[in-house]
């Protein structure tokens, strides 16, 4: 007899996801037994590790992933990284246990009460099957639609009596596009309104990377001469931060973000919401006389946008048609951007002197895991991304991704045959809201390097606080954590680095190890400004 539970794993391999995280409990051990020997099962020791575990395994690999997590409670565990894995557009295909079907009408522990009600509004559809039988199916309905922009996690709700179940017949494979052009008059009129304009400028955001559509962003900016920003706060690099055109990361604030655009008067903004902000600060959403034209796969996007037409098109494929519309034009482009000066080295290094480093010590086709927002401003200043797919941060503004997202990028790298080092750069602060992933990667011998900057402090709280004049706050020192103890403690190798020179050398050595390496860095406690 086939069993739901046999048709579930051959589903599965149908998919192509034969890689599960998770952390196993009661109401999923009826899946989990017998664990297939052609599936690799990732262990995290918390739910919301496994989730952004799976998130930077399925962004570095291109492909949904799947995260099974421990009914009620351990949805409840997980939900801020599937915060952020909404807001990332992540595929995941996120189930959870459920309760003996027998015993719902009692609501036994581990029952989850509103199952399908739990995770929304942070999944694209979530969904408990009525029978047994339907487990399969729904599984194909949930990759569909995972894997349809707007991209982004779904949930099933799987009752553990359910998988010794007869199946029926198996669902008949199917496939779905996850692209779709853009309307071609609203294409043309696009176009037109590029050609005609006296000084455009170019904001792309995180779906030119997840299209793959660097080059198509280059060519179009090259023709127009047009200055590139990245939209606020982009969780993924959009465009060769080396390349003379770009001029960096616009601020994440209404009158700031108007005034960085002042003087253009056409806006092109592809694959980005317009715009993320915060904090508040108040003024127009455009400069005087500018017109903003909005290209997305997201109709939400398109819907909540105060200002500007909105264009529905994959990211990739509409750059690619405005390249055959648009003219060259005449102007000359921007002259390239300053590069900041060698910053002073000082004991205990700033963090721009500590970020020079890393910097110059960057290997060539690294990736960028980062999750240190009092430090991201001088990160940015002095390590520039010029490849695709090579930086990854949280789109929500929730900590705790950062690290274990690292060691999903890191198994995918490795599991791609890629082989690409991955760097992640982690607050002291941030660090301990998922330490515990650090063991996951001992244990999968992955050769992680995670840079901690240490100021023993929630810098970027102390910011806000002195922006919005909130002064007394409690809570926004961290002392007497020792990172080297806590992540020997985990099976990883970890040394103090305090100079330019110790930091190049060890993480060229933590590159070359065979396991990860935590490397805490003493910065100075000066607190940045947040715009």
């Amino acid at each position: 007899m086939t069993t739901v539970r046999d048709a579930t794993y051959d589903v599965l391999r149908t998919l192509g996801m034969t890689t599960v995280f998770g952390n196993p409990g009661s109401t999923e051990e009826p899946f989990l037994r017998d664990f297939p020997t052609d599936f690799q099962y990732v262990h995290a020791l918390h739910e919301a590790t496994a989730v952004a575990m799976a998130d930077g395994y399925a962004q570095a690999a291109g492909r949904p992933a799947h995260v099974n997590l421990h009914t009620a409670p351990g949805m409840g565990n997980g939900m801020g990284n599937l915060v952020t894995a909404w807001h990332n557009k992540t595929p995941l295909i996120v189930t959870a246990g459920q309760q003996t079907r027998e015993m719902l009408l009692l609501e036994p522990r581990l029952t989850s009460r509103r199952a399908v009600e739990l995770p929304e509004p942070y999944v694209k559809w979530s969904y408990e099957p009525v029978r047994a039988q339907d487990i399969p199916a729904a599984l194909l309905r949930a990759y569909a639609t995972a894997v349809q922009p707007p991209v982004g996690p779904v949930f099933l709700s799987l009752p553990m009596d359910d998988w010794a179940r007869p199946a029926e017949a198996p669902p008949a494979p199917r496939s779905v596009a996850t692209r779709f052009g853009p309307d071609p008059q609203r294409l043309e009129m696009f176009a037109r309104v590029l050609a005609d304009s006296r000084d455009p400028v170019l904001v792309f955001g995180p779906g030119v990377d997840r299209s793959g559509s660097w080059p198509a962003a280059v060519a179009l900016a090259e023709r127009l001469g047009a200055p590139v920003w990245s939209a606020p706060a982009p969780e993924r690099a959009v465009f060769p931060e080396d390349h003379p055109q770009f001029r960096g990361v616009l601020p994440f604030a209404i009158g700031p973000l108007a005034e960085a655009l002042r003087g253009h008067d056409t806006v092109l903004v592809v694959g980005a919401p317009v715009f993320r902000y915060y904090p508040h600060v108040p003024g127009d959403h455009l400069p005087e006389g500018a017109r903003l034209l909005h290209v997305t796969d997201d109709p939400d996007e398109a819907a909540r946008a105060p200002v500007g037409d909105s264009l529905l098109g994959d990211p990739g494929l509409t750059l690619a048609a405005l390249l055959d519309l648009v003219p060259a034009a005449s102007r000359q482009p921007p002259a390239p951007r300053a590069v900041p000066p060698p910053p002073e080295v000082t004991v205990p290094l700033s963090a721009d002197a500590m970020f020079a480093a890393l910097a110059a010590h960057w290997p060539a086709d690294g990736v960028l895991v980062q999750e240190s927002p009092s430090n991201l401003s001088a990160l940015r200043r002095h390590l520039r991304i010029n490849r695709p797919a090579s930086y990854f941060t949280m789109a929500s503004g929730g900590l705790g991704y950062g690290l274990p997202a690292a060691i999903g990028v890191a198994l995918a790298e490795r599991d791609t045959g890629r082989g690409r080092p991955v760097v992640a750069v982690i607050g002291d602060g941030s660090f301990h809201y998922s330490v515990q992933a650090l063991w996951t990667a001992a244990r999968l011998a992955l050769p992680v390097v995670v840079v901690v900057p240490v100021n023993q402090q929630y810098a970027i709280l102390k910011a806000f606080a002195e922006l919005k004049d909130t002064p007394g706050v409690p809570g926004l020192d961290l002392p007497g954590l020792d990172i080297t103890a806590i992540a020997a403690g985990y099976g990883c190798a970890t040394e103090v680095v305090q100079t330019p020179d110790e930091l190049g050398a060890a993480l060229a050595s933590g590159l070359r190890a065979k396991g990860p390496t935590v490397l805490p860095v003493p910065i100075s406690t000066d607190v940045p400004t947040i715009l």
